[in-house]
């Protein structure tokens, strides 16, 4: 099962920038969907973002759809998400996933549709 490591994460001003990273190990995720998503305290984990394994289908949540970009580099086998415009509602916890199943062609938005998981990075956004 391939590991994911978040990084980028920390604490920034409203309207700030930030990239998160989300590095994969012990496999390719090169053909599995990924997923960003996010848990403020209190609140459920939710979806943000998703890219098809192919990178030709994205899909984002209304919140943060023309702030955020998810994006990947199979070279670098490592998925991320720039957020721009930052709010002090985008704070949380962000998680990156990828797909349970190989070669998924379209932009997953269910958890239950990652199978692999990282430790998550906190983004604090102060207004």
């Amino acid at each position: 099962q391939v590991q994911l490591v978040e990084s980028g994460g920390g604490l920034v001003q409203a309207g700030d920038s930030v990239r998160l990273s989300c590095a994969a190990s012990g496999g390719t995720i090169t053909n599995r969907a990924m997923g960003w998503f996010r848990q403020a305290p209190g609140k459920e984990r939710g979806f943000v973002a998703a890219l098809s394994y192919g990178g030709g289908n994205v899909y984002y949540a209304d919140s943060v759809k023309g702030r955020f970009t998810i994006s990947r580099d199979n070279a670098k086998n490592t998925v991320y998400l720039q957020m721009n415009s930052l709010k002090p509602e985008d704070t949380a916890v962000y998680y990156c996933a990828a797909a349970r199943i190989l070669y998924v062609n379209y932009a997953l938005s269910t958890p239950s549709g990652f199978g692999s998981w990282g430790q998550g990075t906190q983004v604090t956004v102060s207004s």
